[in-house]
């Protein structure tokens, strides 16, 4: 589906596994809650450097500015998970207009709507991804 091919989507439209895998609806589907998923981090994350751009302040009590800092620390810790992520939104919204969204990138089968929904920048299979882990887990622990 190319940018300029939008579709409506019906009123309380959730895909179905009941329905032709990323047909048009799942697609646009997908592309809004993208979309939205991202707009959300974005404004957290406008609202996040206004809150670190305040003026700490003369905290004259150390453990006060200790805290503070690591309240700061922590803040820009979860930011930058969140920049990583909106590059996968990023990615899994290309996917969509390059028609490959969905499907898993290991074994080309169908992801599935349920884990789409749950994950929607997901880019493996369940299979494939608990494959991953176990590998992970066997690496981890030589």
């Amino acid at each position: 589906m190319k940018q300029d091919e939008r579709i409506e989507l019906p009123d309380g439209y959730k895909p179905s596994a009941s329905e032709p895998f990323m047909n048009d609806l799942q697609k646009e589907y997908f592309r809004q809650k993208l979309l939205a998923w991202k707009d959300e981090i974005l404004v957290e994350s406008k609202i996040t450097i206004s809150n670190l751009q305040q003026d700490m302040g003369a905290l004259p009590d150390l453990a006060d500015r200790a805290s503070t800092e690591t309240d700061r620390s922590l803040e820009l810790r979860a930011r930058d998970r969140q920049r990583k992520l909106i590059s996968k939104i990023d990615s899994a919204l290309r996917r969509i207009e390059e028609d490959n969204y969905g499907y898993c990138e290991e074994t080309g089968e169908p992801i599935g709507v349920a884990r789409l929904d749950a994950r929607p920048v997901a880019t493996l299979s369940l299979e494939a991804q608990e494959r991953h882990e176990r590998k992970e887990r066997v690496h981890r622990d030589d």
